[in-house]
């Protein structure tokens, strides 16, 4: 996940960790609603009644629609240089990344879980019930993470996964704590130097770690982990897989993806738009430098940094497709095995066991030249929806093409039809006038998540940029001291949120 800045010079506390199994009851979801199954129409309970989709921070809007998406409508909600009414010294801190949202029945509020990566640390902020950000706090901090960047991030819950909530995290970069993290969302702020680790699932440079839904199995729990392992000379990034009981997060089994078609060899191998056949292949170390060796004699198939994932909602089998981003790395020795601009893969999988045999397609290659994804500058994070991808970019500053001469994107990707279109780029020569960072040190859109259900309006996302070079003009930081102690020496760069109406799903 960390690229940059890149210059652009061309009270509910569940106590669940000696719990094995995670089975939610039922009493307590009557008090939460949190909900992303596309079959259903966008009327979660009454909480939508209420709603009012509206600008809130006073940063102004730095993300532009292409023309094809002029009705899509932009609303910043929140920013690093933003006070809240409720706790008025928290501040939005630096590198926001993955969050998670759930509605909160007993305040009739919402309550978004949010990575702040560059903080190496976790903030819950509350909305009331206009989706108006009113209140944040930590809930784990650098000291709980040993200084180690939470990137992205995903919500279990009790409609999507048949227990929850939990909120998962990915530790990539900085410390040594290179795990899936587990949080409880309505933990107190007092904990936040307590962290939960899931050991089962292994130690990676991990970027994040994804349940896929419940009705992909019947029984069992499917965790999906990306590792932005960045090889200078070879590409070993490794999709991870954690398979257990329905619940469990805690006594099940490791495994990596491996390419069994004949010739396929590095990542590259693989043709966009051809599928090849795959298998799992149990793993049984969990340190990070034997689980990668471990991985890498049995063939689990490297990728030039594998970053997000997520799995494509409505029926079963769309529960059992899985995409992924890889955002590529332009190095010599990566020419003709990593990606170098960054690549989109669909991973299908067996339909009565998802050890089974498998099927891996690149479905977007941002290295064919004149390709439909030529323009694409490091693919980093991807949204899934039942007909769409959103495919979101932090650039890495190789401005080598005019087709990669931009600020970061925002891509739709048709599940149906394969088509790429561009929603939106971040405006950095505006952002730059306004004194909201400079042209040269490249944003990233992150964090996307499709909040129609959990707010009751159709078509609604919210969406994080981390802005960097925008630091506060009297020299301070946008750092707050409840999640990294020494403020002097922290990123101390910016972070906004906003809130995209209709875009299809």
């Amino acid at each position: 996940m960390l690229n940059g800045p890149i210059t652009f010079d061309v009270t509910i506390k569940l106590y669940f960790m000696k719990t094995k199994y995670l089975l939610f009851t039922a009493s307590l979801m009557t008090l939460l609603t949190s909900c992303n199954n596309d079959d259903d129409n966008a009327t979660n309970g009454a909480q939508g009644k209420d709603i009012v989709l509206q600008s809130h921070s006073t940063t102004p809007n730095f993300l532009k629609t292409t023309s094809s998406f002029s009705n899509v409508d932009v609303y910043p909600i929140l920013s690093s240089a933003d006070q809240l009414p409720d706790t008025p010294n928290f501040i939005y801190g630096s590198m926001a990344d993955g969050a998670g949202l759930m509605y909160n029945q007993q305040d009739d509020n919402f309550m978004l879980i949010n990575n702040i990566e560059a903080d190496y640390s976790i903030a819950r902020i509350t909305l009331d019930k206009t989706f108006k950000p009113i209140a944040g706090e930590y809930i784990l901090n650098s000291d709980a993470t040993a200084a180690t960047a939470q990137c992205s991030g995903s919500l279990i819950t009790q409609e999507e996964h048949g227990f929850g909530p939990l909120y998962l995290s990915g530790g990539e970069w900085g410390g040594a704590s290179k795990g899936v993290f587990v949080t409880e969302p309505f933990k107190p702020s007092s904990s936040r130097t307590t962290p939960e680790i899931l050991t089962a699932m292994g130690q990676w440079s991990t970027e994040n770690a994804v349940a896929i839904g419940k009705d992909a199995y019947d029984d069992q729990t499917v965790v999906f982990i990306g590792d932005d392992h960045s090889d200078n000379s070879t590409p070993s990034g490794q999709l991870g897989m954690y398979v257990g009981d329905r619940g469990d997060l805690y006594s099940g089994k490791l495994y990596g993806l491996k390419v069994n078609t004949a010739g396929i060899n590095f990542e590259v191998d693989m043709v966009e738009g051809q599928t090849y056949d795959a298998e799992f292949v149990e793993l049984n170390q969990r340190n990070i430098d034997l689980l990668d060796a471990e991985a890498k004699q049995k063939g689990v198939m490297g990728f030039s940094r594998l970053e997000d994932i997520d799995w494509r909602r409505g029926s079963d089998d769309n529960q059992r497709e899985i995409y992924f981003a890889v955002t590529g790395r332009l190095k010599a020795d990566l020419v003709g095995k990593g990606s170098l601009y960054g690549r989109i893969y669909k991973v299908e999988l067996n339909e009565n066991d998802p050890t089974g045999p498998a099927k891996i397609t690149c479905v977007l290659d941002g290295d064919k030249q004149g390709g439909k994804a030529w323009g694409f500058h490091s693919p980093d994070n991807i949204l899934v929806t039942e007909n769409y991808a959103y495919i979101q970019e932090d650039p890495n500053g190789y401005f080598d093409d005019a087709a990669r001469t931009h600020y970061a994107r925002l891509y739709q990707y048709n599940l149906n039809t394969g088509e790429l279109k561009t929603v939106l780029e971040c405006d950095q020569v505006a952002a730059a006038a306004a004194g909201i960072g400079t042209e040269n040190s490249i944003w990233e859109i992150t964090g996307m998540i499709d909040i129609s259900e959990t707010i009751g309006v159709d078509n609604t996302f919210l969406i994080i940029t981390q802005n960097h070079g925008w630091e506060p003009a009297d020299g301070s930081a946008f750092t707050d001291p409840t999640a990294v102690t020494d403020v002097a020496s922290s990123r101390k760069e910016g972070s906004m949120m906003y809130v995209i109406s209709g875009l299809e799903r």
